[in-house]
């Protein structure tokens, strides 16, 4: 009995993984047309996948990161702000 309710439950969460494996994939391809819709307008795609990418981030990392480039930058005799 006891490998009966196991096997139900097992089968349960295969199919919930499943179902929300679809939803990642329609996610996935709206996302995409929200980038290609940007594109067509003239916005640069990687861009704004860079924007994203920094907003998510915690400021004190964005910082930290903002800190470690800009002394890079500086170490390979760039400008670290090309202003």
């Amino acid at each position: 009995m006891t490998e009966a309710v196991a096997a139900d439950h097992l089968r349960q969460l295969i199919e919930r993984i499943e179902r929300l494996e679809e939803e990642k994939a329609a996610l996935a391809a709206d996302i995409r047309e929200v980038y290609a819709e940007a594109k067509a307008q003239g916005f640069d795609s990687k861009t704004m996948r860079q924007v994203i990418k920094i907003r998510k981030m915690e400021p004190s990392d964005r910082q930290e990161q903002e800190a470690v480039l800009a002394l890079y930058l500086e170490a390979l005799g760039l400008p670290a702000n090309p202003n």
